[in-house]
């Protein structure tokens, strides 16, 4: 068969393309983010631009979808944006079912952003818009899923500025650059573009702000490898469930290998924090998740946990906090709690990790798969940890443990561990894979590469021994070793020091001991020589 050149150079192209007005996108918010933050901290004005860019988002979203039925319909010049706001207000109840909101032309973001400089009372303008958006989903099926979503756009924050004026100073400097930013057609790359301003504007802001980023944000090669275990042989899932969903990077990396479309019944998640939590639902809009494809809730996922009614997840991605303090034996309802009491025992009150591991597991599908990042101590320590282990272990729940290399994410240097969860394994062993130096180094920070996710997804769907790299234990040995599930108890690390032949090394002694006799020798008969001159 003779190879189309014709596409593989159009393809290129095309890639070329993307890559160049993604590095544009980039940099583009990057100036925006150096210009506008002034007295604002970069952790707090990306609540700033990601909430306008969410704002230009629905607005370009709703006005599309309009004007592509009224033009299929034979209405070629129709445009939304222009129509008036009584024209378009019959509209609204139709909208509210199909899009989830409604906005009137009047506040779609072109139209306020060519009106902005030369209103005094924007920051009022604004705030009703953002009301007004929000009130339009009161009692339709979307309401969860918008409210509160501009919570933290506050318009009239001090952050902006010390007086009315200067904040809207900013507002309409702010307006103009989003409204600048060169996302495309949004019937061609808009929800691309979106998204990937998105990710980026975390990733910059995250790489920034240290721990309080790392606390809800996972690398994109770690989200990649974590996703692709999660998901591998499969070719579709019901569902994908995040129990510490933060920004919700980890959930929409399932759309992008699967294809939104073969998420049956949509992206589940909860969050804690409730700005985190905003963000993510604004992060599903701007990857084009329709609001009835997504269910992101608010809470303690350990003490008030939601999704209890819901059908088990086939696919359960998650990278929770560390070692936080939870209630634990303080709360006597919790050692009943279904999804805790069958180890027997509660995770430590200063140590949540193994109450999430216990938590999805609960929810988890009988063909499903989970993987959850973990702080290391969870694989070695004693106590009630050890008996959770044990629990885990016995029942055969455990597939696989994956050490990561250290300074993978931001704001620590722990190498952390992957544990995957599965229900139905064919076998009683479980597999661990030394990762530890599949990485490039970046600075200070190290880096999965493409070859190394592919490398360690090898050996995890291999399923077998690799000298140094992977192994298969089988669960009795693991008993034995009193339920540690530490990858370094198993694989021993390779033996990188030099190989040193002892008797050939003594040879070379004994020629530089000789030698150093001779020159001693030499030595003495020039100092003899000396005296017996003098």
């Amino acid at each position: 068969m003779t190879p189309d050149i014709n596409g593989q150079k159009g393809a290129f192209l095309m890639d070329a393309k993307k890559e160049q007005e993604r590095a544009e996108l980039h940099r583009t918010i990057w100036n925006i983010a150096n210009q506008l933050r002034g007295s604002v901290d970069g952790w707090d004005f990306k609540q700033y631009v990601l909430g306008m860019l969410f704002y230009r988002y629905i607005s370009e979203n709703l006005t599309s979808y309009i004007n592509r039925g009224e033009r299929e319909a034979g209405n070629p010049d129709f445009d939304y944006a222009k129509l008036t706001d009584e024209e378009a207000e019959p509209a609204r109840m139709d909208l509210v079912q199909t899009k989830g909101f409604f906005i009137l032309p009047s506040q779609l973001f072109e139209n306020v952003r060519q009106r902005a400089a030369s209103d005094e009372n924007l920051n009022e303008t604004l705030e009703n818009i953002f009301r007004s958006i929000e009130a339009s989903t009161i009692g339709g099926p979307s309401e969860a899923n918008f409210k509160g979503l501009f919570d933290d756009i506050d318009v009239n924050s001090n952050k902006l500025g010390p007086t009315v004026a200067k904040r809207n100073e900013r507002l309409v400097k702010l307006l103009d650059e989003i409204g600048n930013m060169k996302l495309g057609d949004y019937q061609d790359n808009t929800i691309d573009a979106f998204g990937d301003a998105y990710e980026f504007l975390m990733s910059m802001y995250a790489s920034n702000a240290g721990k309080s980023g790392g606390e809800f944000f996972t690398p994109q090669e770690v989200s990649e490898l974590l996703t692709q275990i999660a998901l591998a042989g499969k070719t579709e899932v019901n569902k994908v469930y995040d129990p510490a969903c933060g920004s919700g990077s980890l959930l929409l990396k399932a759309a992008k290998i699967l294809g939104k479309e073969n998420v049956r019944q949509g992206f589940f998640g909860q969050e804690i924090n409730l700005t985190t939590y905003n963000l993510c639902r604004i992060n599903m809009f701007l990857h084009d998740i329709d609001y009835d494809k997504f269910d992101i809730a608010h809470g303690d996922t350990l003490t008030d946990p939601k999704h209890w009614d819901d059908e088990p997840f086939e696919a359960i991605v998650s990278n929770p906090p560390y070692s936080i303090r939870w209630e634990g034996d303080a709360n006597p309802l919790l050692i009943n709690d279904p999804r805790f009491s069958p180890a027997g025992v509660l995770a430590p009150k200063s140590k949540a990790d193994l109450a999430f591991i216990m938590h999805s597991l609960a929810w988890l599908a009988t063909t499903g798969t989970a993987a959850i990042v973990c702080f290391p101590g969870v694989l070695y320590r004693g106590g009630a940890e050890q008996k959770i282990r044990k629990y885990l272990i016995d029942n055969n729940y455990v597939d696989c443990i994956i050490q990561l290399p250290d300074n993978l994410f931001f704001g620590t240097s722990i190498a952390t561990c992957i544990m995957v969860l599965k229900k139905s394994k064919t076998d009683n062993s479980t597999l661990f894979i030394d990762a530890s130096k599949e990485c490039v180094k970046i600075t200070n920070n190290n880096k999965l590469t493409q070859e190394n996710i592919e490398t360690i997804l090898s050996a995890y769907t291999a399923r077998g021994n690799k000298d140094h790299f992977a192994r298969l234990v089988p669960n009795a040995e693991i008993a034995a070793q009193d339920y540690n599930l530490s990858v370094s108890t198993y694989i021993d690390q390779k033996d990188t020091r030099e190989v040193i032949d002892i008797k050939k090394l003594n040879k070379e002694i004994e020629k530089i001991v000789a030698r150093e006799q001779e020159l001693r020798d030499e030595i003495a008969k020039i100092i003899a020589e000396i005296e017996g001159q003098a």
